[in-house]
């Protein structure tokens, strides 16, 4: 079987699948998909996503969208790494702080990529005072959560490292470009150091080009 990853690697979305596939040593092609170009806009992508959008996963005719799902997908199929349980109640521990991500957390830090990050790689203009305000209002709020998790245990849904750290720790990936306003949040420091000393972040840091 072949699998493929379609993704513009300096993208959050896209690190957190490439990054799990790296940790859990899936082999994957990788097919980028140059945003800058507009490739997400093309007839033959639209095939993949009728959303238009990357990250997309195909093997043998199945394709899947939305990162998270994604990274479901590649965790399944590797049951015997314990980063996605099999039994239901232990599974969804994990599952909700992956739809917390995307519905919370990932909205939060979307304003700091967008202001300090795109905004530079696209010639965007520059970053907004109050879209900057707004950002640190949401994030602050959502911080005092993770940290709070983060300070009874070493990883997000407990002791062992599981799809819910692959997929926050994917949002990290231009966290001194962006600027998270996040100072004062020592355990999810902390949590952020030991994801990024794992070997598959420098190997999926190298490939943003």
């Amino acid at each position: 079987m072949t699998l493929t990853l379609h993704v513009f690697p300096p993208s959050p979305r896209a690190f957190k699948v490439l990054f799990t596939a790296n940790h859990l040593g899936i082999p994957y092609e990788m097919k980028v998909i140059n945003l800058a170009a507009g490739e997400q806009r093309t007839e033959e992508f639209a095939a993949l996503n009728v959303n238009q959008r990357m990250p997309v996963l195909e093997e043998d005719g199945y394709k899947l969208w939305e990162s998270n799902a994604i990274v479901e997908y590649l965790c399944a199929r590797k049951p015997e790494s314990g980063v996605l349980p099999q039994e239901l109640k232990a599974r969804l521990q994990i599952v909700k702080w992956m739809y917390w991500e995307s519905a919370h957390w990932d909205p939060a830090i979307a304003i700091f990529m967008f202001e300090r990050v795109v905004k530079k790689m696209f010639g965007r203009g520059e970053e907004i005072p109050s879209e900057i305000e707004r950002g640190t209002v949401l994030l602050d709020r959502l911080a005092k959560v993770l940290d709070g998790e983060l300070q009874k245990h070493r990883y997000i849904a407990g002791d062992a490292l599981t799809a819910a750290d692959l997929v926050l720790a994917g949002t990290f990936c231009h966290a001194e470009a962006a600027r998270f306003p996040l100072e004062p949040y020592r355990a999810i420091h902390r949590w952020a150091a030991e994801m990024q000393a794992l070997p598959a972040w420098a190997q999926t840091i190298a490939m943003q080009g």
